[in-house]
C-alpha cells in the first residue's frame, strides 16, 4: 500500500489529473503538458518497446502525468539514484572514505623489522599521489629499509570481485577495498614507490590479513563522500557507485560488508519514501546488474523523498548531470528549453535507456520525472524520445 496522499494511478492508460479547463487563449499549464505527453506516449516507438513514465510536480506535490508508471523495468545507471540517496540519508554529507597505513614491529637503527599494513576503505579516488604520501610518512619515521611483510587488510567487504547479475563480457570494475588508480595492485605498487623513494624493501612478501592488534597508525587519507558522488553521478562511474554502495553496507556494522547489507538499508529507505520495497528487485549499486527491477513510480518517489529532505537534496541536485552543460547530458537538449533546466541521471544497457531527475518548468515549479525505455534496439531513438519529454515539461 502506497503511503503518499496521491491517489493510486491506473496502469491502463496515461494519467491526467483534475486541472483547470482550457481558456480562450488555449490550454493552461499543466494541461497543455499533459496533452503533449499523451501524444508522445502514443508514438510508434512505444508500439514495439516498453515505456515507464511519470512526472511529478514537487512544488504542488501532485502527479502530473504517468504511463505504465508501475511497470517493473531495468533501471540501468539510474540505479545510482537509489545508491546516492541512501548514502546521503544514512552516512550524511560529511562522511569520508578512509584508507590507513600502519606499522607493526620495531625499528632497529634505520631498518624496520615487522609489517607495513594498509587498511582499505574502498576509496575509488585513492591515487598514486595518495600512496606517495604514505611512503613519505614512512620515510619520516627515520627508516630506509623494510624487513618484513606488506599486509593488506581488505576485510571491510566480502571477497566477491563482481556484482550479482553482471555480464562477464562487460567493462566491470574490480570490487576490492584497496585499489590504487583503479587498479588491484596496491601492495606491489607500495613496494615499488618505497624503492623509488629510497626505502629498500628486503623482500616482496605480500599477504592479505587483518590488522595486527599492536599496529600503530602512520598515515591516513580521507576522501569526502560528496567528491565521490560528483564523479559517480556526472560521469556515471560504476566503480564509484559500488564503492558508495559498500560504504552503506559497512555502516550496518556487518563485517565483512555484503551487498545484502546495503540492499536492506535501501529497502528501508524505500519504505520511508512511501514504497513497498518487496515489490522491487535490488542487486547492486551501479545498475550494471541485469537483476535490478524498479519502476518509474519508484524512482519518482525516491526523488520526491530526496526533495523533502533538504540535506539530501542540496547535495544530490548539485552532482546530477545538467542538460546541455556537463556530465553524461553535456551533448543532449542543447538549444532547447530543457537545457540547464534539467538535472538528471542517465542509464544505458543493451536495449535499456533511462533518464530520471529534476526539471524546472516554465512557471518556476520544480518537477521530478522518470523515463524508462526498454527493448529499444536503437539507443538514439529512446534518447530522442526522452529529450522531447524533457523539452515538453520545461517549455512555456
Amino acid at each position: 500500500m502506497l503511503l503518499l496522499p496521491a491517489p493510486l494511478l491506473s496502469q491502463e492508460e496515461p494519467m491526467v489529473s483534475e486541472l483547470p479547463q482550457a481558456t480562450e487563449e488555449g490550454l493552461v499549464w499543466p494541461q497543455s503538458v499533459q496533452q503533449r505527453l499523451d501524444e508522445m506516449v502514443r508514438q510508434p516507438l512505444t508500439e514495439t518497446t516498453q515505456l515507464g513514465l511519470m512526472v511529478w510536480d514537487l512544488t504542488d506535490d501532485r502527479p502530473i502525468f504517468s504511463s505504465d508508471h508501475r511497470q517493473l523495468l531495468r533501471p540501468a545507471s539510474t540505479m545510482k539514484l537509489l545508491t546516492a540517496i541512501t548514502a546521503l540519508d544514512q552516512l550524511g554529507t560529511d562522511y569520508n572514505f578512509t584508507t590507513r597505513l600502519y606499522t607493526s614491529g620495531e625499528r632497529v637503527g634505520r631498518v624496520f623489522h615487522g609489517d607495513v599494513c594498509c587498511v582499505g576503505g574502498m576509496d575509488p579516488l585513492f591515487s598514486f599521489d595518495d600512496m606517495r604520501s604514505f611512503v613519505d610518512a614512512l620515510k619520516a619515521t627515520g627508516i630506509d629499509s623494510l624487513c618484513g611483510r606488506i599486509v593488506t587488510d581488505v576485510s571491510m567487504k566480502d571477497t566477491l570481485k563482481w556484482g550479482e547479475g553482471w555480464c562477464w563480457d562487460d567493462k566491470n570494475p574490480t570490487l576490492t577495498p584497496l585499489l590504487v588508480g583503479r587498479k588491484d595492485t596496491f601492495a606491489p605498487s607500495l613496494a615499488s614507490l618505497c624503492e623509488d623513494a629510497g626505502i629498500a624493501v628486503m623482500n616482496d612478501f605480500y599477504v592479505k590479513a587483518d590488522l595486527p592488534k599492536d599496529a600503530v597508525l602512520v598515515a591516513e587519507r580521507r576522501t569526502p563522500l560528496t567528491l565521490v558522488l560528483q564523479q559517480m553521478m556526472k560521469d556515471s562511474d560504476n566503480l564509484f557507485a559500488e564503492s558508495v554502495f559498500y560504504q552503506v553496507a559497512a555502516s550496518s556494522g556487518h563485517r565483512p560488508a555484503r551487498a545484502i547489507d546495503a540492499i536492506r538499508q535501501e529497502r528501508a529507505l524505500m519504505e520511508r519514501a512511501g514504497l513497498e520495497s518487496k515489490q522491487y528487485r535490488l542487486a547492486d549499486g551501479s545498475g550494471l546488474s541485469l537483476y535490478n527491477y524498479l519502476s518509474a513510480e519508484a524512482e519518482v518517489y525516491l526523488l520526491r523523498y530526496a526533495y523533502r529532505n533538504k540535506r539530501i537534496f542540496n547535495t544530490l541536485y548539485e552532482v546530477l548531470p545538467i542538460a546541455g552543460v556537463d556530465g553524461t547530458l553535456k551533448k543532449r537538449m542543447k538549444g532547447t528549453a530543457a537545457a540547464a533546466n534539467v538535472r538528471a541521471k542517465t542509464g544505458t544497457l543493451t536495449g535499456v535507456i533511462t533518464l530520471s531527475g529534476y526539471a524546472t518548468a516554465s512557471n518556476g515549479h520544480l518537477l521530478c520525472f522518470a523515463i524508462m525505455n526498454q527493448g529499444t534496439l536503437k539507443a538514439a531513438d529512446a534518447r530522442n524520445f526522452q529529450d522531447q519529454v524533457c523539452q515538453i515539461i520545461c517549455e512555456p
